[in-house]
């Protein structure tokens, strides 16, 4: 009675001929996350022209996507290549505690970077006090005080019941839902708890989000110079891109009723878990001439 059950990870097919082509694919996207990410650190911490709040709060998103893409990634090329499937209760309980950490870690500064933005662009003369050195690691701090606090709710309702049945986790990795779909005891209210605080969560940071860039954009419409608007416009669209992506998914798979899950959620928790972390370092920063510039320095030293 006091052994804890190990799991079985179904992965995301068990067609046998799909597993090299997957293994490869995302392996090549787990590389490019990380090379993507860590040189985006790397460049920010060594060149002092990018000590600024933005690249600040990009440092530690490049730190969460670089963080919650290792603790699935990983896991998941093995399972594609040795077909070994099983984690234990233990190894279950800690990958989705820290992905649950960092994936809500990077909503709040996702958040904070909107903020940044709106502050920089619609009150230009108050910036320096507004986004101040203090004012960044408080922000940041919130995000990971936030982060730690949600994911231990969210860990103690999806463990907390006993699991009796068959533990075949339906998904590549330990996800609230699927291994909430094996407990043996009744699961309403911690479905409840987690909805409640995913929605809190997801709906709190992208409505900050959304005013943030609306400002921006009422911001954009009055400048006279065209270039600089056609410019403004393109960051913000590429920078909504990335948010759309990574928070519809998340909505996708948390803000829907339990009995309306199915096999898209493999499909969904895909954008968020291995694609979003891949696109934010090129969409946020990878194209500027200042972080192009960084990385030209790194380079030559």
């Amino acid at each position: 009675n006091h052994t804890q059950p190990t799991f079985i990870l179904l992965g995301i097919t068990d067609t046998p001929w799909a597993q090299a082509p997957l293994f490869g694919l995302f392996l090549l996207i787990y590389v490019v996350t990380l090379v993507g990410n860590i040189g985006l650190m790397v460049s920010v911490w060594l060149a002092p022209s990018l000590h600024t709040p933005m690249y600040f709060f990009l440092t530690h998103l490049s730190l969460a996507d670089v963080c919650y893409s290792t603790v699935i990634s990983p896991k998941m090329l093995t399972d594609l290549l040795f077909g070994n499937k099983t984690i234990s209760w233990a190894g279950c309980l800690t990958q989705f505690h820290l992905f649950a950490l960092f994936a809500t870690a990077e909503c709040h500064l996702l958040a904070a970077m909107a903020y940044d933005r709106h502050v920089a662009i619609c009150h230009p003369l108050s910036y320096v006090t507004a986004v101040s050195p203090r004012a960044c690691w408080h922000l940041v701090a919130w995000s990971y005080l936030v982060a730690s606090l949600s994911a231990l709710v969210y860990t103690g309702c999806t463990f907390g019941g006993s699991f009796c049945g068959p533990h075949r986790v339906d998904h590549f990795f330990c996800d609230a839902g699927p291994v909430l779909r094996l407990a043996c005891s009744d699961t309403r209210s911690a479905e409840v708890a987690i909805f409640a605080l995913a929605a809190a969560n997801g709906l709190g940071t992208s409505a900050v989000i959304l005013l943030s860039y609306g400002r921006i954009l009422h911001a954009v419409l009055g400048m006279r110079s065209v270039p600089s608007r056609a410019r403004a416009f393109h960051t913000c669209a590429s920078h909504l891109v990335s948010v759309s992506v990574f928070y519809g998914s998340l909505f996708f798979m948390y803000l829907q009723p339990a009995s309306r899950h199915g096999s898209r959620d493999k499909v969904a928790s895909v954008f968020y878990t291995v694609v979003s972390p891949m696109l934010n370092p090129f969409i946020y920063s990878l194209r500027n001439k200042e972080v192009k510039a960084a990385l030209g320095k790194c380079r030559r030293r």
